[in-house]
């Protein structure tokens, strides 16, 4: 991922981890809610993409980041959302064990 991508996508995850919600981020739907989101960024005439979610309060995980492969379609392709899927499951299964271990 070029360099600028990468600050951009960087600071637009500190403005989430200050609360904020970033002008580049909009909703990835099929998840439910606005609690998986999705960055994108043109450069260099391609796209680029990072996927993270605030589902878990005092937490942001990025989920997946890839260079979009399609500049005529929007839609996700089926088996990121996928990958998409199990990491946000993954993302959980970590989350509730780091509450248990603060208890």
């Amino acid at each position: 991922m070029p360099v600028p991508v990468q600050k951009t996508f960087g600071t637009a995850l500190r403005d989430v981890q200050h609360g904020e919600t970033p002008a580049i981020s909009k909703r990835l739907s099929g998840f439910g809610g606005g609690t998986v989101l999705e960055l994108i960024e043109d450069y260099n005439r391609g796209a680029f993409g990072m996927i993270y979610t605030v589902n878990f309060p005092g937490a942001v995980y990025v989920l997946h980041v890839f260079q979009k492969k399609s500049r005529r379609g929007i839609q996700t392709p089926r088996q990121d959302v996928e990958l998409i899927r199990s990491r946000l499951r993954l993302a959980r299964a970590h989350y509730e064990l780091l509450q248990r271990t603060e208890d």
